[in-house]
């Protein structure tokens, strides 16, 4: 018998849902136009030209916060046991979905506030589908993103009313789509709402145009990121890629006449790392990074199964580089700028069994280099 190793790459699903009729209007942002948070002071700058931070995106664990708490718990053994402040990380960015299966202020207490109390760090984030949605069952009224606001969206730090026991106080982002300016990168985040493959307003897309552009002034001295929750491409069983995201962001960059240089999401349960070769010379890479601790991981989809379409002009040139979909997850970002070179290096680990207590584990690794541009 002949064994042939499945080569995996982006799929759509055969039978995408046509929800849009979830779609949740937007909050008033809490701060002005264009929604911008700049880090400064906030960044421990003893080591300048370098900045690490943790991401990662899907964490909240409904039936047993156990994932949840073991991969908060290997990010908080990086921060406290980094062999310098060269390599302690600055913060986390989440890349969405705090809390399942909506957004109500009485989950977060056990799926956010008591699993990341030992994260030394700040804690910043996007808001996945899942905070945004609002329980059709529930007793108490609250709109759209209520919580999500008053964990992250605050207009000074306070203490979160919904958190029994928690010292960590509330974010300062000025709205539920914002661009976090640091001395290294433009960090410009998305919202995109409820619906299954995502959907994104006019609205947000001309913002979004507008802070591409203006972090092209500064890329000879800024990387710049996006991260949105909705994976543009991805190769799981269970979503598949997102139609409306990939053409989203291609007309968003032609439009802009700008490409960052890597975009992050989660949505998807699992690690995966892909690039997409462009006409222009660029090499993208997109890394789903939603292996944060919900219990059900996603594995990748056979593309020779009838339920997924693996063949379409929307996967030119798009390859899978490295994915895992069996253990929980997080990344570690570095940015270094020297007079010789400039980069972005991501590590991705992934964190023992439950019953164990080893180290996290190095899985994956990869380097963009900016030098020079």
């Amino acid at each position: 018998m002949i064994s042939t190793k499945i080569l995996y790459n982006a799929v759509f699903k055969t039978d995408q849902v046509d929800d849009l009729d979830k779609f949740q209007p937007l909050p008033e942002p809490t701060g002005s136009y264009p929604y911008r948070l700049n880090l400064g002071n906030r960044l421990n700058e003893t080591v300048p030209g370098k900045m690490v931070f943790h991401m990662v995106g899907d964490t909240g664990g409904l039936k047993s916060a156990d994932a949840q708490k073991q991969v908060a718990g290997k990010m908080a053994e990086q921060y406290l046991c980094a062999t310098s402040e060269h390599d302690r990380p600055a913060f986390l960015y989440h890349l969405g979905d705090i809390v399942y299966h909506y957004g109500e202020a009485e989950q977060y207490n056990e799926q956010f506030l008591k699993p990341f109390e030992t994260y030394p760090g700040p804690i910043y984030a996007i808001a996945g589908n899942h905070d945004t949605d609002i329980n059709p069952d529930c007793d108490l009224h609250y709109e759209s993103l209520d919580a999500f606001y008053a964990a992250f969206c605050n207009t000074c730090p306070k203490t979160i009313h919904f958190g029994t026991e928690s010292s960590r106080k509330s974010q300062i982002q000025p709205h539920v789509f914002w661009t976090m300016e640091s001395p290294l990168a433009t960090i410009i985040g998305l919202h995109t709402n409820v619906p299954k493959y995502g959907h994104i307003t006019k609205e947000q897309k001309n913002w979004f145009v507008k802070e591409l552009q203006n972090a092209a002034t500064l890329r000879s001295d800024k990387a710049i990121i996006v991260c949105m929750h909705h994976a543009p491409y991805s190769a799981d069983t269970n979503h598949g890629s997102s139609k409306p995201m990939i053409e989203f962001l291609e007309t968003a960059f032609k439009e802009a006449g700008v490409k960052p240089d890597i975009i992050f999401s989660g949505h998807v349960h699992n690690y995966q790392r892909f690039s997409k070769q462009y006409e222009d010379g660029k090499t993208l890479p997109f890394i789903v990074a939603g292996a944060g601790g919900f219990d059900e991981l996603h594995q990748l989809a056979d593309p020779y199964d009838n339920n997924y379409i693996a063949k379409s002009d929307l996967f030119n040139k798009v390859q899978l580089d490295s994915y895992c979909d069996n253990r929980h997850g997080f990344l570690k970002v570095s940015i270094e700028k020297t007079p010789f070179n400039f980069t972005i290096q991501g590590e991705y680990y992934t964190v023992p069994n439950l019953d164990t207590d080893e180290e996290a584990t190095l899985f994956d690794e990869f380097s963009i280099d900016l030098t020079g541009r």
